[in-house]
């Protein structure tokens, strides 16, 4: 199964269990975290690509939500308008994951939404706010 992209929230009484480790060990699942966060009240969320065997995938996100998580699938990303774009590179500088770079020697500022781990960083950033949050984690190249 390709990766999906997937979004959890923790409430605060599992936040410390080691969840992750057994989608790995116990359903032979593959993940790449893309975001992570515990905010004060030990509530936490995460963003991640998640793939493996259907049977596997399946039952471990039913192994997550009999532990309490909420799973649900990333509904939402960023997207550059290229009509408002005007290739200044002020976004390019503070992403983290390297989706937003200036190709050489066009100057063009390039998207690569599937690099991005939808931190918004790049959305207050942006002058001519070329980067906009998108429900439908639409496709900005």
């Amino acid at each position: 199964m390709s990766p999906k992209k997937i979004v959890l929230k923790f409430p605060s009484g599992i936040v410390e269990k080691p969840l992750i480790y057994h989608l790995v060990k116990d359903y032979d699942l593959m993940i790449n975290i893309l975001k992570a966060n515990v905010n004060p009240s030990k509530e936490g969320s995460m963003v991640l690509e998640l793939s493996g065997d259907s049977p596997n995938y399946d039952q471990g996100l039913d192994f997550l939500r009999r532990q309490g998580v909420i799973v649900d699938y990333l509904s939402e990303g960023i997207v550059r308008n290229i009509n408002k774009c005007t290739h200044c590179g002020a976004c390019t500088s503070i992403c983290p994951s390297g989706a937003l770079y200036i190709s050489r020697p066009s100057m063009e500022v390039i998207f690569e939404d599937d690099k991005c781990v939808i931190c918004g960083v790049c959305l207050k950033t942006c002058p001519v706010k070329a980067l906009e949050p998108s429900v439908n984690g639409g496709n900005g190249k």
